[in-house]
């Protein structure tokens, strides 16, 4: 039987950056994984570019039972760190909106990069073929093909349920509940909403999209777009929200954020002879300032309108209510909320309390980051402490 120091499963972001890390501190690593290349998901982040980091990340932009539990790590190794990393590799790069970093040419080179960086740390590689892990005693026995490794430490890496036709599977939640470790449910995040019954109305808008507002009934607000589908709803601020919504909560949208109360009535006193839909559709991209206007009955002159029923058009702008009839799944979500619990795991190491020499990191875990860099640079953050520890 082969003999390495740290095993190391699953060849996504978090996994190469545990892998690095432990072989550049002298370790002997064999990083596994069961896709024929690494960084799948890194690959087509960011309309092909990955959002690599945001500059931005900090704790308060992850969800989590337990909130507080990312801190360590992520204050070990920030942004700076990952953007000096990428800088030394000379990867050109540019950030957007919101603090997101994104490279100028392809997502390829961050993989290529902490590639390189892994055999800069003599770490072995082991793509292509299914694995099985059990005990022996003190160490696990990785089954790889007809190899069998053994190693006194294991790093889970191999991810959630999200895009399972990048070949996500619920490995580690298997492996965890086997060794007696506890899974908070797993659910879709940063995933378009569906809408069903009197909501499809807004099916006719397919493809319109307008800066807005949206909060879902469990967390804060985002500014951010939404873009109504022939499905529902997506878009930056329907993803955000998505990752807080419930079955059966509603979603609410503020499609005028930047109005001050009293804007409409404010229109009518300055020109009552108006239509009614006029100042919606100054403000909206027409075809939704169409279809809003005529569910909140804004027709003929603004005269016509009294202040009461004006204020009442105001504030159902200002909320405006869907209860999603579900989400387009693991198949469409960007990541996973949920997973191994944060109880059972170190917040300095990321080992199982439970299981000696076993370390579970990235999206595997009950940590999930907002849309923008926060995910990735959440896979870093965990990967350095494990790598620093097994």
């Amino acid at each position: 039987m082969e003999r390495v120091d740290v095993i190391v499963m699953g060849a996504g972001a978090a996994g190469m950056m545990a892998a690095l890390t432990a072989g550049q501190r002298g370790r002997c690593v064999l990083l596994v994984d069961h896709n024929k290349a690494p960084g799948k998901k890194i690959l087509i982040s960011g309309g092909g570019r990955c959002n690599f980091t945001n500059r931005d990340a900090s704790d308060p932009n992850y969800l989590s039972q337990n909130p507080h539990f990312a801190k360590s790590a992520l204050r070990r190794y920030r942004p700076a760190d990952f953007i000096a990393l990428v800088d030394r590799h000379g990867i050109a790069w540019h950030e957007k909106t919101l603090g997101q970093l994104f490279c100028d040419g392809s997502a390829k080179q961050i993989v290529d990069m902490l590639m390189d960086e892994c055999r800069e740390g003599g770490v072995a590689f082991a793509f292509g073929e299914a694995a099985s892990v059990e005990r022996d005693g003190e160490d696990f026995v990785v089954t790889i093909g007809t190899r069998k490794v053994a190693a006194g430490s294991l790093v889970l890496a191999t991810g959630g349920l999200s895009i399972p036709k990048l070949g996500a599977t619920s490995f580690a939640y298997d492996l965890a509940r086997f060794w007696g470790l506890k899974i908070v449910e797993p659910r879709p995040a940063l995933v378009p909403l569906t809408l069903a019954g009197d909501q499809l109305l807004f099916r006719e808008l397919s493809g319109v999209a307008a800066p807005v507002k949206v909060k879902a009934e469990r967390g804060p607000a985002f500014a951010e777009a939404a873009l109504f589908t022939h499905r529902g709803l997506s878009g930056p601020a329907i993803l955000q929200a998505s990752s807080y919504w419930r079955n059966g909560e509603k979603v609410s949208v503020d499609f005028l954020p930047h109005e001050r109360d009293g804007w409409l009535r404010e229109a009518k006193r300055t020109a009552s002879n108006r239509q009614a839909h006029r100042p919606l559709s100054e403000r909206l991209p027409e075809r939704l300032s169409d279809v809003l206007a005529e569910k909140l009955g804004l027709t003929g002159v603004l005269q016509s309108h009294s202040d009461r029923a004006l204020a009442a058009a105001e504030q159902k702008l200002a909320a405006w209510d869907f209860v999603p009839s579900g989400s387009e799944g693991f198949a469409k979500a960007e990541v996973t909320v949920g997973g191994i619990s944060t109880d059972e795991l170190s917040s300095k190491t990321m080992e199982a309390k439970k299981v000696p020499g076993l370390y579970c990191i990235g999206e595997a875990v009950d940590v999930t980051g907002w849309l923008g860099g926060y995910n990735f640079q959440w896979a870093w953050a965990s990967g350095v402490a494990a790598g620093e520890a097994a």
